[in-house]
C-alpha cells in the first residue's frame, strides 16, 4: 500500500463513516495522514477527500475485525470512538492497520505507540463512565428526573444500561453538555438524541427541599476528624462538583 502523507479524508463524524474511511483506504490502496470529522477547521490549502457513509462497507470492515484480529479488538475500536483522544479517528485507523497485519497479537503490543495510546484512551473512557455511575445527580422536573453531566468522553452509551436498569419504572433524561447529546428513557425505551442546548425551568419548592435534605445528610454523615480534601479531590475530581447537589452553592 503506497504511503501518501498529504492525503486527507473527511467524513460525517459517525462510527459508520469512520469504518468507511478504513474501507476506502484499503480499496484504493492509499494511506490518509488525517481523518477529519465535521467542525474541524481546515487550512487554506487543504484539499480533503470526502468519504461517504455506507452501511454495507462499514459492516464489512466491522465484521472483519473479530475474524482477522479478535473480538477484543472490535470492542476496543467501538469504545475508542467514544473517547476524547486527540485525532482518535487516525488512531483507530492505524490500530486496525496493525491488527490486520499482526492479528490478535496486536492487543499485546503495548510498547507500540498507537496501541498504547488507544488502550489508555479507552481506559480513561471506562474509568470516567464508572465514576459517573456514582456522580450523576438527578432533579425532579414535573414527571421526569433530569441530570446534567459534563464529561470529557462520550459516556452516555456506557451509562445507558446502568441507569435504565436502576430507574426502569421512571422517566428520566441525562443531558451531556459537553457532547450536546441526551439519554432519554421513557415507557421502558431508551434513546440517544442530539440536544444543542438545554434550558431547564426553575425547580419547585419540593425539589428545593429535597436538595436541602441531601446537603444536610451529606454534612451530617461527614466525620470532621477524617476530613481529607486532597483524598476527596483524588476520588471525586473537582471538575465533577459543579453538577453534584451536595457541592453546589446555594
Amino acid at each position: 500500500m503506497p504511503d501518501r502523507t498529504d492525503l486527507i479524508y473527511a467524513y460525517d463524524g459517525s462510527f459508520v463513516g469512520l469504518l468507511c474511511c478504513v474501507f476506502e483506504s484499503y480499496a484504493q490502496k492509499e494511506i490518509p495522514s488525517v481523518i477529519r470529522p465535521p467542525g474541524v477547521q481546515q487550512s487554506l490549502f487543504d484539499t480533503a477527500k470526502w468519504i461517504e457513509s455506507d452501511e454495507h462497507k462499514a459492516d464489512r470492515v466491522f465484521n472483519s475485525i473479530p475474524a482477522r484480529i479478535s473480538s477484543q479488538a472490535q470492542e476496543l475500536v467501538k469504545l475508542g470512538f467514544l473517547t476524547c483522544a486527540p485525532h482518535k479517528e487516525l488512531l483507530i485507523y492505524q490500530f486496525l492497520r496493525l491488527g490486520f497485519t499482526y492479528g490478535s497479537q496486536v492487543m499485546t503490543m503495548l510498547t507500540n505507540d498507537t496501541v498504547c495510546a488507544l488502550q489508555k484512551a479507552v481506559h480513561h473512557l471506562t474509568s470516567e463512565s464508572h465514576k459517573f455511575k456514582g456522580f450523576v445527580r438527578f432533579s425532579v422536573y414535573g414527571e421526569a428526573l433530569v441530570a446534567v453531566i459534563e464529561p470529557k468522553n462520550f459516556v452516555l452509551p456506557l451509562l445507558s444500561l446502568h441507569f435504565c436498569d436502576r430507574f426502569r419504572n421512571e422517566a428520566f433524561m441525562i443531558y451531556d453538555k459537553t457532547n450536546s447529546m441526551a439519554l432519554v428513557y421513557r415507557s421502558q425505551k431508551a434513546e440517544l438524541i442530539s440536544v444543542d442546548e438545554l434550558t431547564l425551568p426553575e425547580v419547585d419548592a419540593t425539589e428545593v427541599e429535597y436538595r436541602r435534605l441531601w446537603k444536610q445528610f451529606y454534612t451530617t454523615v461527614a466525620i470532621e476528624g477524617r476530613n481529607n480534601p486532597r483524598c476527596r479531590m483524588t476520588l471525586m475530581p473537582k471538575r465533577y462538583w459543579g453538577q453534584m447537589t451536595e457541592l453546589m452553592h446555594d
